[in-house]
C-alpha cells in the first residue's frame, strides 16, 4: 500500500485555501497546497483595486445580513472566526490593518502583495508545502476521498479541500474546475452567474455620460413586477455600456439573470420633493432671463445636461421665466427618479464574485465537509454563498477556510 502524501491536500491557493492550509499546519498536520498558477493569491492581488479589502469591521450577524442568499449557512464559521479575529490574525502575522469608510479593512501599507506575502511567510513557518501543479481529478473509494490526481499520478491523503474559486476573473485561475470535481461526486451545483458586476443599460444616455462619477446619490432597484429589490446610497459611474461603481455592483447581487430590472437614481437624496421644488423655484427666479440649460448647470453635472433636456422635453434655450409649472414638476421628478433600464449583467469574466456554486445543503456548516463524501471539504467562492462589496466576500473565504482547516482529522483541536 502506498504511503499517504500528507494529512490534508488543499486544491487552490487563494484566500480560503491558504487560510485552511495554515490553520491545519498549525494544528500539527502535514499539509500540501496545490496551486496551478505560478504564484499564490493571484485574485487577492486584485481585490480592493490592488489594496486588498481584507474584511469588514462588523459583527458576524452584520456579515450574514450582507449575504443575499444562504447567510445562515455561515453562522457557525463566522462566529468562530469573525472579522475582529481576522483583523487580529493579520496583525499577528505582520500585516497591520486599518479601518476605512464603511468598515472596510485594508492593510496599512495599502498593498495587496503584503497580504499574500504575510500568508506565505506564515505558511512557510508552519511547515505547509506548496506544489505548483494542475489537479485533474479527486480520487475516492467506498464513499471517502483517497487523494487527488495530478500529471504525475495520485497524491494520497484522507482529507481534500476544494478551494478553487468560482468563474469570475478566469485569468487568476478560477475556471470552474472545482465545480466539475464536486459534480462528479453527486454534489448539486447551483447555476452560476456574475455578481458584483457592472450592468448594461438600454439606450444611449449612459454612453454619452461615460466617465461621469456620481457621489452621494441614492438608488432603488425595481423588478419587472415593480417590486423593490434593493436600495442603496453612495457612488456610481457611467460607462460606455451602462453603469458601474459600488452601489451598482452591490445592486447586481439582487438581480437574478440581470434582465427586466429598472434602476431609479435619486440625484438629490438630501432634499424631499417639497424642498427640491422650493430650490427649483429659487433657481428659476434668480436666473429668470437665463437659458434652461444654464439653470441645469447648477443642478447636475454638465455631462448630464443633454440627458436631462432630452428626458424633460424642455428645449435648452427656453428662458427660465418661461418654464411652466408642469415643466418644473417634470424636472423635479427626473431629479428624484432618473431611470435606467437594465438590459444585462456584464460577462462573468468581469464580475468580482461568482453567485452560485456547490449547494450549501450538501455541506456541513460547522466543518465545511461534504455530506456526500467523507474527507471532502469546500471553502471560499466555490460555495453558493456570496456577499456585497465591502470586504464581506473575503471574510467568507477566511471563515470557511479556517473552519475546514480546524476540521481535518488528526493534529490538535485548533490552531495555535
Amino acid at each position: 500500500m502506498k504511503k499517504k502524501t500528507c494529512d490534508a491536500l488543499i486544491v487552490g491557493g487563494g484566500a480560503a485555501g491558504m487560510m485552511a492550509a495554515l490553520t491545519a499546519a498549525r494544528r500539527g498536520l502535514s499539509v500540501l497546497l496545490i496551486e496551478k498558477n505560478a504564484e499564490l493569491g493571484r485574485k487577492l492581488l486584485l481585490t480592493g483595486k490592488g489594496r486588498c479589502n481584507l474584511t469588514n469591521d462588523s459583527s458576524p450577524r452584520e456579515v450574514m445580513s450582507s449575504v443575499p442568499r444562504n447567510g445562515k449557512f455561515l453562522y457557525s464559521s463566522l462566529t468562530r472566526f469573525p472579522p475582529q479575529a481576522v483583523m487580529d490574525f493579520f496583525e499577528s502575522i505582520g500585516v497591520p490593518v486599518k479601518v476605512e469608510r464603511g468598515g472596510r479593512v485594508f492593510p496599512v501599507s495599502d498593498r495587496a502583495g503584503d497580504v499574500v506575502m504575510g500568508l506565505e511567510r506564515a505558511m512557510r513557518d508552519a511547515g505547509v508545502r506548496v506544489r505548483r501543479d494542475t489537479v485533474t481529478g479527486i480520487a475516492a473509494e467506498c464513499g471517502a476521498v483517497t487523494g487527488v490526481t495530478v500529471r504525475e499520478g495520485l497524491l494520497e491523503a484522507p482529507s481534500v479541500l476544494i478551494s478553487t474559486g468560482g468563474l469570475s476573473y478566469p485569468r487568476t485561475g478560477s475556471t470552474g474546475d472545482g465545480y466539475r470535481f464536486a459534480a462528479k461526486f453527486g454534489h448539486t451545483i447551483v447555476p452560476c452567474e456574475p455578481s458584483l458586476v457592472p450592468l448594461e443599460c438600454a439606450g444611449d444616455d449612459c454612453g454619452k455620460m461615460q466617465g461621469l462619477s456620481l457621489r452621494n446619490i441614492a438608488i432603488t432597484v425595481r423588478s419587472e413586477q415593480d417590486k423593490t429589490v434593493y436600495r442603496d446610497f453612495g457612488e456610481m459611474l457611467f460607462t460606455h455600456f451602462g453603469v458601474s461603481g459600488p452601489v451598482i455592483l452591490s445592486a447586481s447581487a439582487h438581480m437574478q439573470g440581470g434582465r427586466g430590472y429598472t434602476i431609479e437614481i435619486d440625484l438629490k437624496p438630501a432634499l424631499d420633493e417639497k424642498k427640491l421644488d422650493l430650490r427649483l423655484l429659487r433657481d428659476l427666479e434668480a436666473g429668470k432671463n437665463r437659458d434652461f440649460s444654464n439653470i441645469l448647470a447648477g443642478l447636475v453635472h454638465p455631462l448630464m445636461i443633454p440627458a436631462v433636456i432630452g428626458r424633460t422635453g424642455i428645449d435648452g434655450s427656453t428662458k427660465a421665466n418661461s418654464i411652466t409649472k408642469e415643466q418644473r414638476r417634470s424636472l423635479l421628478r427626473l431629479l428624484k427618479c432618473f431611470e435606467l433600464k437594465v438590459s444585462a449583467k456584464r460577462p462573468i469574466e468581469e464580475a468580482v464574485i461568482t453567485s452560485g456554486g456547490v449547494s450549501t445543503n450538501e455541506i456541513d456548516p460547522a466543518t465545511m465537509c461534504s455530506k456526500l463524501v467523507k474527507g471532502l471539504y469546500f471553502a471560499g467562492e466555490i460555495i453558493d454563498a456570496d456577499a456585497y462589496t465591502g470586504g464581506f466576500n473575503l471574510q467568507i473565504a477566511w471563515s470557511t477556510g479556517r473552519a475546514a482547516g480546524e476540521s481535518f482529522p488528526g493534529g490538535s483541536p485548533g490552531p495555535e
